[in-house]
């Protein structure tokens, strides 16, 4: 009997870019890019600017590619978020990759504030997400995991994920750290790991004098539901949350936040 040939399945690519430079002494777009699933919108707003970055496939499996990238120039300040909620379907076993890269003139700040990733059972996501910073300049970055449809009672026990974070200021590398999840993580109900959370995430505040919003942001890390801590040193300030579902874990980010910016959240959060 002959083998039946495997059959390609169309994945999808996708890039967006954009960039600022201060005209006026206000940020302004000067430049923007996207192609295949990758959009980047900008919505009318006052203050700050914001950039919407929108992946038109509806979520990523195995194969599948995704970039969004920023420049802001000196002085510029700019919120970059996603439209909604990231979904990593089932893989085959190959992993679908996403990018996120930014570079901070001096003096700017960047705000990335993507919604959550949600990992689907048997889903492989590799992600790397690298901000590079001039002298003076800062950025706040926050990364929520859900495990699983909670509505759906989904459990997961397979899912891997490789989540690299790295912030550089002149070349020089200020933070990285580099998350890696399989079935193994999920099974072990240690404290170590996991325990029974469903959902985990992480806010990284690097700017000159970070460490002192430690005490402030802690206040605000009381949300029922969830557990989580901060620390601060040598101009950073992270903290780590924890919890059981996907919706109280989003109102505490959302809480941690408000603590550690000003003005309100994007729009698309729809807190």
């Amino acid at each position: 009997m002959l083998a039946t040939p495997a059959i390609p399945m169309q994945r999808s690519q996708g890039a967006a870019f954009a960039s600022f430079r201060c005209l006026d002494g206000r940020a302004r777009l000067v430049d923007l890019a996207q192609q295949g699933s990758a959009k980047a919108m900008l919505p009318r707003v006052a203050g700050v600017p914001e950039v919407v970055f929108l992946n038109t496939s509806g979520g990523l499996t195995d194969g599948d590619a995704l970039s969004y990238r920023l420049d802001l120039g000196a002085g510029c300040s700019v919120t970059a978020t996603t439209q909604t909620a990231e979904r990593v379907y089932a893989s085959r076993g190959a992993a679908a990759r996403a990018k996120v890269q930014a570079s901070v003139g001096a003096g700017g700040h960047l705000d990335w504030l993507p919604q959550e990733t949600i990992l689907f059972q048997s889903s492989h996501l590799a992600r790397d997400t690298q901000v590079d910073l001039a002298s003076g300049a800062s950025c706040l970055l926050a990364e929520t995991v859900v495990l699983g449809r909670h509505a759906m009672g989904e459990a997961l026990t397979d899912a891997r994920l490789t989540d690299a974070r790295m912030v550089r200021r002149g070349g020089v590398t200020v933070w990285a750290e580099t998350l890696r999840m399989d079935a193994s993580v999920l099974a072990d109900a240690s404290a170590a790991l996991l325990g029974q959370a469903r959902g985990f995430a992480v806010i990284a505040l690097i700017a000159q004098g970070a460490e002192d919003a430690v005490a402030r942001l802690r206040t605000v890390l009381t949300h029922a539901g969830c557990e989580a801590a901060a620390s601060g040193w040598d101009g950073k300030c992270i903290a780590r949350i924890t919890a059981r579902d996907g919706w109280p874990l989003k109102q505490q980010v959302a809480l941690a936040l408000a603590a550690l910016r000003t003005g309100p959240l994007p729009r698309v959060w729809q807190m």
